[in-house]
């Protein structure tokens, strides 16, 4: 059968999600959770791969699993089995033909920014501090200029493969602030690695008149030699996957949060 689960974890002392040889990740914890359950080596696969030091609240896996015991205990013993940063919220039994990655209709990603001159130890692991005042009105204008279809090869690392395209969709980019956190919410088709930290550091320089929002513009349409430059992954969680028809409203199997 094939499952698929809503999952959350802090990615502070992990090498991003994807499985890496002697390093720690967040599918390699998964992985040896599901094994040590049921005695199965899966592969797990992810709607995305968060770079290390990246959070997630709203990550989706699938896996395949050969066993038929009650599914339920099955989805309650893989969280006693991984650590206490992981955490399945939700588990399902899907259709073999579902890929968390490829049938996904959108991202949405959350940025947080600590911003004082003074650190916060308690909020240290999940913002990142950023010092100086900032323009926040300039700051909203920059996250309007994101909205729709652009090439964003100028807020990308380097792509694996040569050719990928490097255009992708933005349906939502707001800004907010409260007290000392401001807050950078978007939502896109999908996102380039490093794109959502480069697209946050690049508004930053914004609000520090570094940058202006013309500047911006021409660097999403690639007439800039302008380079946005990454934020701190800390600061950064993937808070939801959405899909058609994913999570099915009647079939929930296991709610574990």
């Amino acid at each position: 059968m094939k499952v698929a689960s809503i999952i959350e974890y802090d990615g502070s002392k992990y090498h991003g999600f994807q499985y890496q040889m002697e390093l720690s990740t967040i599918q390699g914890e998964l992985e040896n959770s599901i094994e040590k359950l049921t005695g199965e080596k899966v592969r797990v696969s992810g709607a995305g791969r968060t770079d290390a030091g990246v959070h997630a609240s709203g990550q989706v896996i699938t896996f395949n699993l050969k066993s038929t015991a009650d599914f339920a205990s099955i989805a309650g013993g893989i969280n006693h089995y991984l650590p206490d940063d992981i955490a399945l919220k939700s588990t399902y039994r899907v259709e073999d033909m579902f890929d968390p990655r490829r049938d996904a209709v959108s991202r949405i990603y959350r940025y947080k920014i600590w911003n004082s001159s003074v650190r916060t130890p308690l909020m240290r692991g999940v913002t990142a501090q950023i010092r100086g005042d900032l323009d926040l009105s300039e700051m909203k204008k920059g996250a309007d200029i994101y909205l729709g279809t652009h090439d964003f090869a100028k807020f990308s690392s380097p792509l694996s493969m040569d050719g990928a395209s490097t255009v992708r969709r933005i349906i939502s980019s707001v800004i907010s602030q409260k007290g000392n956190i401001i807050e950078y919410r978007v939502e896109g088709n999908a996102f380039l690695p490093h794109q959502v930290r480069r697209m946050v550091g690049a508004l930053v320089d914004v609000g520090r008149k570094m940058i202006s929002t013309e500047d911006l513009t021409r660097m999403i349409d690639c007439n800039s030699d302008k380079i946005a430059h990454s934020l701190p992954p800390q600061g950064l969680n993937l808070e939801e996957v959405r899909y058609d028809g994913f999570p099915p409203l009647k079939q929930n199997l296991s709610c574990l949060a």
